[in-house]
C-alpha cells in the first residue's frame, strides 16, 4: 500500500521537493515558497472539484460545501489529528481549526472582497462604484451551520465536565458516540443546505426576526 500511494502521489512529491530547505535564509524562503505552493495546490483542488461537480450536474453551491470544502479542509483535519495525538492537551488541535477558519474568513474572503471593491470603484463601466454579490441561500446555510456549530460546542463542554477532556477518551467515556454525533452534524448541514439549494426547502424571508431577503439588501451582481 505504501508503494501504491508513493507512485500515485509522486507528482506532488516532486512538486513540493522544489521548496527550499528550512535552514536557507533563516527559513523565510521555505515559508514563502511553501505557502505559495499550498495556494497553488488549493486552487488546483478547487478547480477540479468545480469541474467534477459540473460534470455530474451539481449546483455550484452544493459543490462548494461538499467537494471544494472537503478538498481544502481535509489537510486541516489531518493536521488537527496529528496535533491532538502529539500534544498532551487539545489546545493545538482546536487552535489549528479556529486559526484555519480565521484565515479563510479574513484572508480567503475579506482580502478578495477588498480587491474586488477597489477594482469596481475605479471601473468606468460601473458608474455607481458598487460591488454587490447576491446572497442567495447564504442566510439559510449560515443558520443551519450555526445550529450545528453550537451543538458541537455543547458536546465539547459536556465532555469536559463529564469525561474531563474535549478529545479522545475510552469507549466508556462516549468517544465513539461523540464521533458519530459530530460526523452526523456535518451530514445534516450538507443535506439541509443541499435540499434548500434545490428548492426542496422553502426559503423564508426571516430567521429569528432578522430580515435576510435579497430584496431587503438590494443585492445585485454586475459582470
Amino acid at each position: 500500500m505504501d508503494a501504491f500511494w508513493h507512485f500515485v502521489l509522486i507528482g506532488w512529491k516532486v512538486f513540493y521537493s522544489l521548496i527550499p530547505p528550512p535552514h536557507y535564509g533563516g527559513g523565510l524562503p521555505c515559508f514563502g515558497v511553501a505557502l505559495a505552493f499550498i495556494g497553488i495546490t488549493t486552487a488546483i483542488v478547487g478547480e477540479f472539484a468545480e469541474l467534477f461537480g459540473c460534470v455530474i450536474g451539481l449546483k455550484p453551491t452544493v459543490t462548494a460545501i461538499t467537494f471544494v470544502a472537503l478538498g481544502t479542509s481535509l489537510p486541516d483535519t489531518f493536521a488537527s489529528m496529528t496535533a491532538a495525538q502529539s500534544e498532551k492537551y487539545a489546545d493545538a488541535a482546536i487552535g489549528n481549526v479556529t486559526g484555519s477558519n480565521s484565515v479563510n474568513v479574513f484572508l480567503g474572503l475579506g482580502l478578495p472582497w477588498i480587491i474586488g471593491s477597489m477594482f469596481e470603484a475605479r471601473n468606468s463601466n460601473n458608474p455607481d462604484g458598487g460591488y454587490f454579490v447576491p446572497a442567495g441561500a447564504l442566510g439559510f446555510s449560515v443558520v443551519v451551520f450555526l445550529i450545528c456549530a453550537c451543538t458541537c460546542l455543547v458536546i465539547l463542554v459536556i465532555r469536559r465536565v463529564v469525561v474531563g477532556g474535549e478529545l479522545g477518551g475510552t469507549e466508556k467515556s462516549g468517544r465513539l458516540a461523540s464521533a458519530v454525533v459530530l460526523v452526523s452534524l456535518w451530514f445534516l448541514y450538507i443535506i439541509m443546505s443541499s435540499l434548500q439549494a434545490y428548492d426542496m426547502i422553502p426559503m423564508p424571508d426571516h430567521y429569528f426576526g432578522i430580515d435576510i431577503s435579497t430584496q431587503h439588501y438590494d443585492l445585485k451582481c454586475k459582470y
